[in-house]
């Protein structure tokens, strides 16, 4: 198949377990983009915590393009321009934080480069703060606080109490939010039918490809519909397993520079 386009979650997946990129990984990402084809930094991560990733990748330089907060927003990093964006219906943040504060989970969102809760501030919400690069800023009355416009709203908390929240949710959000936990940790909570997949599809249009043209590769549970949709749907040996399940290939893990094998085999060896 003749790819053009290649798809990278980045945590688990483009970076190892030191959120490092590898020297020879990076390498080759470069020679791909100098011969042409596209890279795409599809994460659940807001965009401020892309970007650096983005920089390190030179996707300005190449005109390519950043899928931030789990494809509600798309940027080309060359101009600016945001692509495709969707957000929370504004009306139903008071509700979530009426649940997280009921289930004593935290309740974030994002505001420029600040993690911002109403919630206290626990474990998993300075993960998501280290692992972005961004700080976290408790808020006085979270849903009167956010009074502008928000890609994602994110619980965080103990596994075993948010797989219960999210299928209470589901049920009670039917049809007028997405939710799912790209983490057993944390429970994303997106604008309805927004998904890696969905948002990859209007930038695809943009483009004049096809999904058949695309290698999407990713490790975690919002991995999963890019995995299925693309032409090629490429699992971590480090991923879940129904994320393996999903996929058409398997690569070795982000600590063994997975990445480097299918760009090697995929994208390099043809133009040999």
């Amino acid at each position: 198949m003749d790819y053009q386009m290649l798809v990278l979650d980045i945590d688990g997946t483009l970076t190892t377990s030191k959120k490092e990129i590898s020297p020879e990984t990076l390498d080759a990402i470069m020679k791909i983009q100098q011969l042409g084809y596209h890279v795409v930094l599809a994460s659940g991560r807001p965009t401020a915590g892309i970007v650096p990733v983005a920089k390190q990748l030179q996707l300005g330089k190449y005109g390519n393009y950043i899928l931030a907060f789990n494809g509600a927003k798309i940027i080309n990093c060359k101009t600016q321009q945001v692509i495709y964006q969707k957000i929370l219906p504004r009306n139903i943040i008071p509700i979530l934080w009426e649940e997280a504060i009921e289930n004593g989970v935290g309740l974030i969102s994002y505001e420029n480069d600040s993690v911002i809760t109403g919630t206290k501030i626990d474990s998993y919400m300075e993960l998501e703060s280290k692992i972005n690069g961004i700080p976290i800023r408790t808020v006085d009355n979270f849903p009167e606080y956010i009074d502008f416009d928000v890609n994602k709203c994110l619980m965080t908390g103990e596994p075993t109490i948010l797989a219960e929240l999210e299928r209470k949710l589901k049920q009670r959000f039917n049809g007028l939010i997405n939710i799912f936990r790209s983490e057993p940790y944390f429970l994303e909570l997106m604008p309805q039918n927004v998904d890696k997949a969905h948002s990859l599809s209007k930038l695809l249009v943009s483009l004049g490809l096809s999904a058949e043209q695309m290698i999407c590769c990713g490790d975690g549970f919002n991995d999963i519909s890019m995995i299925e949709y693309a032409g090629l749907g490429v699992a971590m040996e480090n991923a879940q397993d129904l994320v393996k399940q999903a996929s058409d290939y398997i690569t070795s893990s982000n600590d063994n520079n997975g990445i480097l094998q299918v760009i090697q085999q995929f994208f390099l060896n043809k133009n040999s």
